[in-house]
């Protein structure tokens, strides 16, 4: 993402065919003529590959895409043609007709498209004709282990074994050994594999970062999550939707069923929901249900759910839907709003321009308001991303509202205007926001004139969000970035933000190697171990008087500090030659976990009047919780490898091993360090963020300290709660 793929595959493609920067208009005698070449990507991006070729070499390139493709066709068949560009849908669609041809090479850009082994598109391209395959992507997996099969088994055809081979021998051991309570010999054998795998992709993948690359010539990036608490009124609503019978038929699936027989309430009297608000529009032409009920309202019901967390108006009719489905939703929205109805505009579309910008009643542009009008003081520019394009449509009468300057890219703006709207946001100093829709707008834009990246609403998939991140970090961007994740406290969008959390990291372990921390009891695909992250009752449980993500992280770091505790104890006394009773080392380390999941302390250090006062429940930085690394520098030493994770239970084998080295590593005194180095870092960030300048700016003025910066540092730092 923004490392320059498409001039490397360039430069490769005139190396293979032996192109210089001049045409070559010798006579080719002797020389054997090379078939052509296809490059299938995304159609947002046709115009910039074809722009590339022309500037960077002599390639004769036609675009098989749009209305003249017989014309194409007839010039591909006269040769006259080295470089063939088609999209991913007219490659779907005309795949048979393309699949005919001898292709020298082809070059699959943005190849995680390819990731679903049953869609149309990765039928076709099996289908493809040629010995050189070979895929572009900057996010290879997004989220399962089993998509590097797909991809892998496309460009090099049975290099990884058989699908089940591979799902037995790696895609299981992994998941199961990143378990929170994995047994030491799951960890073993998930360590094993993970290596093995690491070998096995290094012979056909070549994998290049910003880090190792330009990470020298970029100011780095910040990837803040920030927890907005939805308003009163949303969490009413919301708490309205959980308890509707379409949801709770989902919820009690497994409860014996209330008629008396032994059968679930899933397979007996609960299978339909004629009383539901979702369900009866669902099956509006087959009474009887169909045949993946209550399941066919998984879909549907977590759309309301996030809807309403993003903003309550998007639960309004669409005026664009037909009149059965907007007589639909406004029976929904009618039901859900209760008495809370006139507060919102009633339940159809508001047409009021100040009702719609109005802050209220949305937890989170209550905080964007706030981080915005800070940002574009100090003459920031932002870019503002949405996967919904009526939530784009809110934000831009909002942004209308505060007077701010701006552009719009969504799926409606012309291919050929795309490109002049990019420049004229990097060029204009005058243009301060730029409101982008994420599928649009996600791929192929160079925005690096921006510095602030707003996230509004989390997607499922976090490639999606990190490609939406790298518009601006990437190549050419000469300041800092700063990413601000926007999440609704207490809804399913913190499931949403946990699960790609998990999909990081798997995809950290089995790309990168590395190490990372096992929060999780949840197993991706696995009925058995479904913990806190998978399955339907996770999906539609009430968050509302908890701190989900907070608790599982602070849970996490308590038990991983009184567990180290305790093994420094067993080893001093293994020193002087006093063993545990087994029974008795389980005991308190379980004692010490029940201790640290008191549900008491939870809400005491989080919830502040400044915090609250600008919409924050809690945040955190990404980059410390994902990425946690292949190991750990401990006073000086090389990082160790990666069987050696210091943060997870190791056998006593291994512990004994480890004593010397502990013995002259980590101290009690180095812990309070660093632990103290956290809290002025973290105390440093929220004073910045209260006095609406960058980290570093406020470095420079306590270094420097002037007697007239006393009193406003003096007054936002009453502000900062002790601890």
């Amino acid at each position: 993402m923004g490392l320059g793929k498409t001039i490397q595959t360039i430069a490769f493609l005139a190396a293979v065919f032996g192109k210089g920067s001049e045409p070559d208009l010798t006579p080719q005698k002797g020389k054997l003529k090379k078939g052509p070449v296809l490059i299938i990507c995304p159609s947002s991006v046709i115009l910039n590959w074809e722009s590339e070729f022309s500037k960077w070499s002599t390639f004769s390139v036609s675009v098989y895409h749009g209305p003249n493709r017989d014309l194409i066709m007839d010039k591909l068949e006269a040769n006259d043609v080295e470089i063939l560009i088609t999209s991913f849908d007219t490659y779907r669609i005309q795949g048979s007709i393309l699949s005919d041809i001898q292709w020298e090479i082809v070059v699959i850009d943005e190849a995680h498209r390819l990731k679903n082994e049953k869609s149309k598109l990765y039928i076709e391209c099996l289908k493809i004709r040629t010995l050189k395959r070979y895929g572009l992507t900057g996010t290879i997996m997004q989220n399962k282990i089993m998509e590097l099969f797909n991809l892998f088994d496309l460009v090099v055809p049975g290099k990884l074994g058989t699908r089940e081979h591979f799902r037995e021998f790696y895609d299981e051991p992994l998941k199961h050994g990143q378990r929170s309570s994995a047994p030491q010999r799951f960890i073993q054998v998930a360590n094993e594999r993970k290596e093995h795998l690491l070998l096995v992709l290094r012979k056909y993948m070549l994998r290049r970062t910003k880090e190792e690359t330009i990470g020298h010539l970029m100011m780095g990036k910040e990837d803040n999550v920030v927890f907005c608490a939805m308003s009163e009124l949303q969490k009413r609503v919301y708490l309205r939707v959980l308890q509707l019978p379409d949801i709770q038929c989902l919820v009690n699936k497994d409860l014996p069923c209330s008629c008396g027989s032994p059968l679930k309430q899933v397979e007996c009297c609960k299978r339909t929901v004629p009383n539901g608000l979702v369900w009866p529009y669902l099956h509006r032409e087959n009474p009887e249900g169909c045949d993946s009920c209550p399941f066919c309202l998984v879909l549907p019901c977590l759309v309301k759910l996030q809807q309403i967390s993003n903003h309550l108006e998007l639960i309004k009719p669409n005026p664009k839907d037909d009149r059965e489905k907007q007589s639909k939703d406004a029976e929904f929205a009618a039901a859900v709003f209760d008495i809370d109805s006139e507060l919102v505009g009633g339940t159809s579309q508001n047409d009021s321009f100040v009702g719609v910008s109005d802050v209220r009643h949305c937890g989170k542009m209550r905080a964007l308001e706030r981080l915005m009008h800070s940002w574009i003081s100090i003459g920031d520019k932002i870019l503002l991303f949405s996967y919904s394009v009526r939530m784009l449509d809110i934000l831009e009468k909002f942004i209308i509202r505060k007077g701010y300057s701006f552009s719009r890219l969504d799926g409606s703006t012309p291919a050929s205007q795309r490109q002049s709207l990019v420049d004229d946001f990097n060029s204009s100093p005058s243009k301060q926001v730029f409101l982008i829709s994420t599928r649009a707008g996600g791929l192929g834009l160079n925005l690096v004139s921006a510095n602030r990246v707003v996230i509004f609403d989390p997607n499922w998939n976090p490639a999606q969000d990190l490609q939406a991140q790298d518009r601006s970090f990437r190549f050419g961007q000469k300041r800092h970035v700063t990413v601000f994740r926007l999440l609704a406290a207490g809804s399913l969008e913190e499931l949403v933000y946990m699960r790609q959390v998990y999909k990081q990291q798997l995809s950290n372990i089995a790309v990168a190697g590395k190490v990372e921390k096992r929060y999780f009891e949840g197993v991706q695909d696995c009925k058995k171990f479904q913990g806190e992250l998978f399955g339907i009752c996770n999906l539609f449980r009430d968050l509302s008087d908890k701190l989900f993500t907070s608790e599982i992280l602070e849970f996490h770091e308590k038990e991983e500090k009184e567990y180290n505790h305790i093994r420094n104890a067993e080893l001093d006394l293994t020193e002087l030659g006093i063993d545990f009773d087994p029974q008795k080392k389980t005991a308190a380390r379980k004692s010490v976990i029940y201790a640290s999941n008191d549900p008491k302390d939870k809400r005491k250090t989080r919830l502040n009047p400044v915090l609250e006062d600008l919409g924050v429940v809690y945040s955190h930085r990404n980059e410390d919780i994902v990425n946690f690394g292949s190991g750990i520098q401990v006073e000086g030493k090389p990082s160790m490898g990666l069987k050696e994770d210091v943060n997870q239970p190791c056998s006593p084998a291994e512990e004994r091993k480890e004593s010397d080295a502990d013995e002259v590593g980590v101290k009690e005194t180095s812990e309070v360090s660093d632990s103290s180095k956290r809290r002025k870092s973290d105390h440093c960030s929220l004073l910045a963020l209260l006095m609406g300048m960058e980290e570093v700016e406020l470095n420079k003025l306590l270094l420097s300290d002037p007697p007239e910066c006393q009193e406003p540092l003096q007054e936002n730092e009453d502000q900062i709660p002790n601890g």
